[in-house]
């Protein structure tokens, strides 16, 4: 089966960047409290439920994944460029760390406890959030829960010429609107428990989404 172009473009500009993103992404305790809040929630109620591991998809240089693991889960991160993988496997050696892609996830069916999706389905079309989110479904375990952030916005695309440090990049980001975002959850199956909607930054002009949902338990 050939690769699709995004996914192509995504770990080409990602493996090319990758140690100048390292050195600038913020730490999980750099982060604002509301985003430590949520990064907390999410690992409480995965260690209440006590239902198996957790995936953290887009994983990049693994500072949330270690981070999470520092807050009791089982955790292990899985991305979609090999050189983001081989950063994140030498700054934390004692976590689990593996190439691949949210769209074909090598994970058994009902298996995950958990998912974390932080900043990682924005390069992703809209068109293909099914098959995402449908990997999702099919991977946690009944009463498993997710949790997605990143920017919300009206479906613009932004193309990049360079970034971080001036890296020649080829991705697309999408902004889509958080209703969306939440109807194309619903249809895969799962079910929206909470959801924070943050203005922008002083600054800024992107809105920060973050949702928690759940695969129901069967009856």
């Amino acid at each position: 089966m050939t690769e699709p172009t995004y996914l192509s473009a995504v770990q080409e500009s990602y493996d090319t960047v990758a140690f100048d993103y390292a050195e600038r992404v913020k730490s999980p305790a750099d982060l604002d409290p509301l985003s430590r809040a949520m990064l907390a929630s999410f690992a409480e109620v995965v260690q209440v439920a006590g239902l198996g591991p957790v995936a953290d998809l887009g994983c990049g240089p693994g500072k949330v994944t270690a981070h999470l693991a520092d807050l009791g889960l089982q955790i292990f991160g899985i991305d979609l460029s090999p050189k983001m993988i081989e950063l994140a496997r030498a700054a934390f050696p004692e976590l689990r760390f593996e190439v691949g892609s949210m769209t074909a996830l090598d994970i058994p069916d009902n298996h995950l406890g958990g998912i974390l999706a932080y900043y990682s389905t924005h390069h992703t079309p809209p068109e293909a959030l099914p098959q995402v989110f449908a990997e999702f479904h099919r991977t946690l375990a009944p009463g498993g829960r997710l949790m997605m952030a990143g920017h919300v916005g009206d479906s613009l695309r932004l193309r990049p010429e360079q970034a971080y440090g001036g890296h020649p990049v080829s991705y697309e980001s999408h902004l889509l609107p958080a209703e969306r975002i939440v109807d194309l959850l619903g249809q895969a199956g799962l079910a929206l428990t909470a959801r924070l909607l943050e203005a922008p930054a002083e600054g800024a002009n992107r809105s920060i989404a973050t949702f928690l949902a759940q695969k129901p338990a069967q009856g």
